[in-house]
């Protein structure tokens, strides 16, 4: 079993949550987090960087000069990326950067990247994490209690209004629900807090990436 602190918001400690281990992964696993990784970054490019080819750029199609007698180089038209205001010759055009990682190496990765997490000793469990409005200076407390200044991956059951408009503002906060924490989000931040109804979430993640439905 591993074991996983669980504390209050006031940092004190309040037991230990233990993750069986055939629901975590050691010995494999690492190219598939490095595929997750890749895609996740080319999934957020937006794909729309785009240049004027030689036949898109303003211009006649009229020979600047005849070909011979003059001295200088020969020219076709003045649409030729050698020109100033020519057309850009290899440029980007609008595309599509998504890459498709099949199902079972997206789960593998997880598996293997929250493993790491929870070795690392970089997981705790907080029994609630209910605040009483939506004051940044509430999330910053909490953060700084749990020792987790270096940046924290805030991870919840269900969507909170309330906590997440608390934490916008901290740039090394960020709040995400159990069933869309990914991979790289796992490896992005140095440390992972939990409520205890995300963890029964992640787990249930770790079960159907080990094969287990029970």
């Amino acid at each position: 079993m591993s074991k996983i602190p669980v504390m209050n918001l006031a940092g004190e400690p309040r037991g230990e949550w233990e993750v069986a281990d055939e629901l975590l992964v050691w010995d494999k696993g690492g190219p598939a987090v490095h595929a997750a990784v890749v895609a996740h970054r080319a999934a957020v490019r937006a794909g729309t960087a785009s240049t004027l080819r030689k036949g898109e750029v303003a211009g006649s199609n009229k020979k600047p000069w005849r070909q011979k007698g003059t001295g200088r180089a020969r020219a076709g038209n003045r649409r030729s990326p050698i020109w100033r205001g020519g057309g850009v010759a290899f440029g980007p055009k609008p595309r599509d950067y998504v890459l498709r990682l099949p199902k079972k190496a997206a789960r593998l990765a997880f598996r293997r990247a929250l493993s790491e997490k929870i070795a690392a000793g970089s997981v705790a469990l907080v029994e609630d994490l209910t605040l009483p409005e939506p004051k940044t200076k509430h999330v910053a407390d909490v953060v700084r209690r749990l020792q987790a200044e270096r940046g924290v991956l805030i991870v919840v059951e269900r969507v909170d209004p309330v906590l997440a408009r608390a934490a916008r503002n901290l740039p090394r906060v960020e709040v995400r629900t159990a069933a869309d924490v990914s991979t790289y989000d796992v490896l992005r931040w140095p440390r992972l807090i939990a409520t205890r109804g995300a963890m029964e979430a992640l787990e249930g993640r770790l079960r159907m990436a080990a094969g287990r439905t029970a």
